[in-house]
């Protein structure tokens, strides 16, 4: 086996002047090409396109590359906002027009479900869509101290471990991306500039929170500028492991329920496509007045609190005591007595509670990337009608789907939410019926 990577590393180059055509999109957004036989995957490169470009690493079943010239342009190519796009590794499609953006990934979707789950949705849903800039209300920003002294802050650069030098991030929420230079002076300007390498930024309908983690204690004239950068651009900014306790809110105004949370908490990262997904959901799951509903992955009742609003009862399961105890405050706080919140460990068969032995007419259920496959093995058991699955990975909403079918569920229908624009991010969801 080394003798073949070492010959697969080993084999000649291209030549500079060598050109491809691009026929397809992969799912990490680059576009796909065969030289010689060999499949090659090449950045920022379109379907339709002839492109050349140069070898960034050599694998021995594909090569990855990255264009340097565009012979021929597809239609579809689209001049990038941020000067930084290529450099930055935060985005990977703002060079293909947003409506070819979706469109790729509702291919995914489907291609994922038919190749891994062998199953096509009767229903194609149309893709649910949102603003497509300034959207991100949740990011982790990277500092770094170069040579130079200038502190950079931003997301790190697609091949190295290093910090894009930017000015502003258009797909921020606005009171934040358009503060990036400002903020890289801020801390540039500290006694330890070098001292905080990250940023959590959270953005609520009612305010906006920094959350820097700090690895020296800094002065009394560090916190005195950080609390003036505050008040002169209405955030807050917190010093990660002081304590200091920030809530933020956003609203569903829809079902008349408002959402508090931390902000290290999870929550949808694009604020208004979260609203319209909420009532999609709902609207799919079509909950009635004397019916029992299940939440898995309930969070912090993201779903669970505007499921009240319409069902008999719902019962909200998480595996973050945290997000547990948040979710029962914001029933209280929203007056709603039909929603109840469970701890479990829903990727452990055998610790789940009472609520496990109940039985509910609809189950809607929104897990991380790793899927639902242990705890949908339980769903025999709960004699649902209807399933509505929220997911952020369309490999393993494949596989989930195919347990799913095995169980006697039709997948009546199947789409993709544009959640993460500009990226290759897929998110979707899809609707189960039993037979």
């Amino acid at each position: 086996m080394a003798t073949r990577r070492v010959r697969a590393r080993n084999a000649p180059l291209p030549a500079p002047d060598t050109a491809v055509e691009i026929t397809a999109l992969s799912h990490d957004g680059r576009g796909i090409a065969r030289l010689a036989g060999k499949a090659m995957f090449i950045e920022d490169a379109l379907p339709g396109e002839s492109v050349r470009f140069r070898i960034l690493r050599r694998r021995r079943e594909y090569d990855e590359a990255q264009v340097t010239e565009v012979l021929q342009a597809s239609p579809q190519r689209a001049q990038p906002r941020c000067g930084h796009f290529g450099i930055c590794g935060g985005c990977a499609l703002q060079h293909l027009a947003p409506e070819a953006q979706v469109a790729a990934k509702q291919q995914t979707l489907l291609d994922n479900l038919e190749r891994i789950g062998g199953l096509r949705p009767e229903t194609v849903a149309p893709p649910l869509l949102g603003p497509i800039w300034g959207y991100r209300r949740r990011a982790r920003l990277s500092a770094y101290r170069d040579p130079g002294g200038k502190v950079l802050v931003g997301f790190t650069e697609r091949h190295r471990h290093r910090v894009t030098d930017v000015r502003q991030c258009h797909v921020l929420d606005p009171r934040v991306g358009g503060l990036i230079d400002r903020l890289s002076e801020l801390l540039g300007g500290l006694s330890i500039p070098d001292k905080i390498p990250q940023l959590e930024v959270a953005v609520g309908d009612d305010g906006v929170v920094l959350v820097m983690r700090v690895m020296a204690p800094p002065s009394e004239a560090d916190r005195s500028k950080l609390a003036a950068f505050g008040t002169q651009h209405n955030l807050r900014i917190i010093l990660q492991g002081e304590g200091v306790l920030a809530e933020l809110h956003y609203r569903l105004p829809e079902s008349d329920v408002t959402i508090a949370f931390q902000p290290a908490d999870f929550i949808q990262v694009n604020g208004e496509m979260n609203r319209r997904l909420v009532q999609l959901a709902l609207d799919a799951l079509d909950p009635q007045p004397d019916e029992d509903v299940l939440d898995l992955f309930s969070g912090l009742g993201n779903f669970t609190l505007p499921l009240a609003r319409r069902a008999r009862s719902v019962v909200g399961v998480e595996g973050e005591a945290g997000l547990v105890a948040r979710a029962r405050q914001n029933a209280e706080n929203n007056g709603i007595a039909n929603a109840s919140f469970e701890l479990a460990n829903l990727f452990d068969e055998k610790q789940h509670g009472p609520w496990a032995k109940r039985q509910y007419a609809r189950i809607l259920l929104d897990p991380p990337r790793a899927g639902a496959r242990e705890i949908i093995a339980q769903f025999p058991h709960l004699k649902a009608r209807r399933i509505v699955y929220v997911s952020c990975h369309p490999a393993t909403l494949a596989r989930d789907a195919r347990l799913l079918a095995d169980q006697g569920w039709r997948l009546t229908q199947a789409g993709v939410l544009d959640m993460f624009p500009h990226t290759a991010h897929v998110e979707s969801m899809a609707v189960f019926d039993q037979e």
